[in-house]
């Protein structure tokens, strides 16, 4: 194929190159009919196909398609298995319905539980997030269909989203928001990745050279195309040089000549116009590869939207009554109970081909069991005390409460930010008025990202979170109350106690243009658990209506090479009556670090399925990465010698075994040095050994005559107080040897010209 591509870009003309980069409409890509060059179609997503009846239109009602759970709420299911048949089901839908391309999945990290797109995306951690976005595109692409991975880079917040510049330390950027996205480029090589509408440390996504190019193309190895987020190019030929390959939407007539321009004028070199219309032909050709055709199974698919619903919902308290047992006068209230709130608001709406109306599947499996219904509160934010007055009368005279209770979309959306953590007021005071007089108060939730409930949680009897559940999700709400179906989902994401306990809180949304990441590494249960700021719910928690027991933890090796890895086993017990799944989670601590790192990363996980009393061992690998941090000075990802912390957990904070093991690392890298650092660090390699004894003998001869002959400096001083490389490089600065040596550690300007060829020689002699 690559050589027929080459053969067809030889032949096509510049204007036929030009146009091929830019969209043809909002939804296809320019076909060179006279070449025998097809378009591609490609479609909205993540969790369903919003394929428009005609390509030309972007705001027109959409085909029906199954909605599935968002990915807030897949990603509670930590089932790697799960989102690969959902990817499979979505590639089906893409065939039936003459898409090429599905836009998804985005896989940015959950910075504040504001960010109003939060919804769309699947954790705080990038490990589990590049986990499920890799298993997801492997699903989806190997039915023949592509994905495309977004937004590409750090775009956290709608907060003036299509301007707003992340400023983020290096560090910080490798370690949280582009690891998820490395994962999902090397495990699963998507067709194609967005960027966002953001610019990242003063330069748009669209024109970032260094993320488009250098990281993902030439570090990661991406081999499919970059195209824009829907408007995101500012210009269109620095997008181009930076490595944004196809620009969306179509068609850009001022976009395709301004391309042609820089080409004649000698702006824009040829060669990466024909490496951006190289990418794109080959993932065209290779769309082709699979017929679109045909229907999918409408009822297959909502059954498995109903089974990833089931697996990913979380039991947040319990004090008992749930399953539901012997209750013959249900009362079921909340607007949401009849309005089913199972998507998000925005580019992701899907039109779904069934809704599973959560109260009519109450009454499918409530048996003999008579229901009452009251709305509670209004779609609108109008504050109505009669709707309240009606919902307690039928909850006074009920043996349970079951409050259906949903996040506004008015509240919650794509497009712009929450402003607070809170219910509507509404809401609010229709729980504690309802649990005032019902004190068997259930209250299911329905939303993309997390709710205060310090307010009201004390006096309900059970929480369930049922997230944005897909169109499937009214019957997995009745399967988990009443007990067909035992509740395994786990937060992917913190529960805070209140808005202003959560790491960005200071830095949040930003402001004149810019937003700081001033918490660095520290988002999520990385902050929570290194600061230990209580929080309401901690990552990865979860009940179940069993129990389950850890033992017999274990390692494959107390000490080991990093390129070695190692695997972490732990058996696990099913304790109680009823079959249940439980998720097994590692995370690892570095007891001494050169540089600080959180108190604990999540870095491997499980989900096993038990019977009463049966135990599995359960084992998990953890490889190089497990271990490494990104060092800003080397430029790489490293290790060091030392000992770590291997911690098995049902949480982050339900920590079951602790176990040491001792790393070696396989690296051999230069210190890193300052003007704090002593003469004999600067002398050493990483290890301590002195490299360079001839040079560091000079040193120390021409340091002892300025010290009178007294031993002031390095290791081995008696009084504690050794003099840092910045003292003794101001006190040596003017000797010329000694100025050259140090300029070549980078720590002095350079010498005089005239100087350097002989002291070079010099130096060099000596050692």
């Amino acid at each position: 194929m690559n050589q027929d591509i080459k053969s067809l870009i030889a032949q096509m003309t510049l204007e036929e190159k030009a146009a091929l980069c830019t969209g043809a409409s909002s939804w296809t890509t320019t076909p060179v009919e006279r070449l025998g060059i097809p378009e591609l179609t490609c479609s909205d997503g993540p969790h369903g196909v919003r394929r428009q009846a005609n390509v030309h239109e972007m705001g027109a009602k959409s085909l029906p398609a199954t909605c599935f759970p968002t990915a807030s709420c897949v990603a509670a299911s930590w089932d790697r298995d799960l989102v690969s048949q959902m990817g499979v089901a979505l590639a089906e839908e893409c065939i039936a319905l003459n898409v090429d391309m599905l836009l998804g999945p985005g896989v940015n990290m959950k910075r504040s539980p504001l960010g109003g797109r939060n919804f769309e995306y699947f954790s705080e951690d990038p490990y589990m997030a590049g986990e499920m976005a890799a298993n997801f595109i492997n699903g989806i692409q190997g039915k023949g269909v592509g994905t495309s991975l977004k937004h590409f880079a750090a775009n956290n917040q709608e907060f003036q989203r299509f301007s707003i510049s992340a400023e983020v330390d290096e560090r910080t950027l490798r370690e949280i928001y582009l690891p998820a996205f490395e994962k999902a480029v090397k495990q699963a090589q998507p067709w194609s990745v967005m960027c966002s509408y953001n610019k990242l440390n003063g330069t748009f996504a669209s024109q970032h050279k260094t993320l488009l190019t250098d990281i993902l193309k030439d570090e990661w190895g991406f081999e499919g195309l970059v195209v824009s987020d829907w408007g995101a190019v500012r210009d269109r030929v620095a997008a181009l040089q930076a490595g944004l390959d196809w620009e969306m939407p179509g068609p850009q007539d001022r976009r395709v000549k301004a391309v042609v321009e820089a080409v004649r004028t000698g702006k824009l070199d040829e060669a990466i116009l024909d490496e951006s219309v190289r990418r794109i032909l080959r993932i065209v050709f290779k769309s082709q590869q699979t017929p679109k055709k045909g229907s999918f199974d409408v009822d297959g698919h909502h059954a498995l939207a109903h089974k990833i619903a089931t697996e990913s919902m979380v039991l947040l308290k319990n004090n008992g009554i749930l399953p539901l047992q012997g209750k013959h006068h249900i009362a079921v209230i909340g607007h949401a109970a009849e309005e089913a709130h199972f998507q998000g608001g925005g580019s992701s709406h899907i039109n779904p081909t069934h809704v599973a109306v959560p109260f009519k599947e109450l009454q499918n499996q409530a048996g003999d069991a008579e229901l009452g219904y009251a709305e509670g509160y209004p779609a609108d934010n109008s504050f109505r005390p009669e709707m309240i007055d009606q919902a307690v009368q039928i909850a006074r005279s009920s043996d349970v409460a079951i409050l259906y209770i949903a996040l506004p979309t008015f509240k919650e959306s794509e497009g712009y930010d929450r402003k607070d953590l809170d219910l509507t007021n509404q809401q609010v005071a229709l729980i504690k008025a309802v649990s005032a007089v019902q004190p068997n108060c259930v209250v299911v939730l329905n939303n993309g990202s997390p709710v205060v409930m310090s307010n009201w949680i004390d006096g309900v009897a059970a929480v369930l979170e049922a997230y944005m559940m897909g169109q499937a999700g009214g019957a997995a709400i009745a399967d988990i109350l009443f007990g067909k179906v035992n509740p395994s989902g786990k937060l992917t994401e913190t529960f805070p106690n209140q808005l202003n306990d959560t790491p960005a809180f200071l830095n949040w949304p930003g402001n004149c243009g810019v937003v700081r990441h001033g918490e660095r590494l520290y988002i999520g249960y990385r902050y929570y658990d290194t600061r230990q700021v209580p929080v309401l719910f901690p990552f990865g928690y979860g009940l179940s209506y069993t129990t389950f027991s850890y033992s017999n933890a274990s390692l494959s090796a107390t000490s080991f090479l990093d390129t070695d890895g190692l695997t972490v086993s732990v058996n696990v017990t099913n304790t109680g009556k009823l079959a249940g799944k439980e998720i097994v989670q590692v995370y690892v601590h570095d007891q001494f670090s050169s540089l600080d790192r959180p108190a604990k990363e999540l870095k491997g996980f499980a989900k096993v399925d038990l019977q009463p009393g049966e135990t599995k061992t359960v084992s998990i690998p953890l490889d190089f990465r497990a271990f490494a941090f990104y060092h800003p000075e080397h430029r790489q990802w490293i290790t060091e010698d030392g000992g770590f912390d291997i911690l098995v957990g049902a949480s982050s904070q339900d920590i079951r075994a602790s176990l040491n093991v001792t790393l070696k690392s396989s690296l051999n890298l230069p210190c890193i040095l300052d003007n704090e650092s002593t003469l004999a660090e600067w002398m050493a390699d990483s290890r301590g050994k002195i490299v360079v004894g001839p040079i560091y003998n000079l040193i120390e001869t021409e340091a002892r005559k300025l010290f009178g002959g007294q031993d002031r400096y390095g290791e081995n001083k008696s009084d504690g107080d050794a003099l840092g490389m910045g003292d003794i490089m101001d006190m040596m600065k003017d000797m010329p040897l000694v100025s050259v040596l140090m300029f070549q550690a980078g720590a002095l300007p350079m010498p005089p010209e005239d100087m350097v060829a002989g002291l070079l020689a010099q130096a060099h002699s000596l050692g």
